[in-house]
């Protein structure tokens, strides 16, 4: 469990990184970010977690042999990044307009 909080602090350093959220199957937060509020962090969690599922769905009704590996979203104001697993969704939501 160590490994995993210490990857979740190394990603929450980098820069622009405003949100870090680890979301259950159900598209419940099991581990909200710091520095969100609680309803923004389950309007992500939510609507993510949909959003990936559907684009799961998408890529196995193209080709039942592949599956989602990763999912990158752009807008204006923020770049929302998922990590799909079979138990968990990990979320990073960074502002892409902070320079590296």
């Amino acid at each position: 469990m160590a490994e995993v909080e210490e990857t979740l602090e190394r990603i929450k350093t980098h820069k622009g990184v405003e949100a870090v959220i680890i979301v259950n199957s159900d598209g419940i937060p099991i581990r909200p970010s710091k520095g969100m509020d609680d309803e923004t962090t389950h309007k992500y969690a939510a609507n993510i977690s949909q959003l990936a599922a559907k684009a799961r769905s998408v890529i196995r009704e193209l080709d039942p042999q592949n599956d989602l590996s990763f999912l990158r979203i752009r807008s204006k104001k923020h770049e929302i990044m998922v990590a799909p697993d079979k138990d968990f969704l990990l979320i990073v939501v960074q502002d892409p307009t902070v320079s590296s």
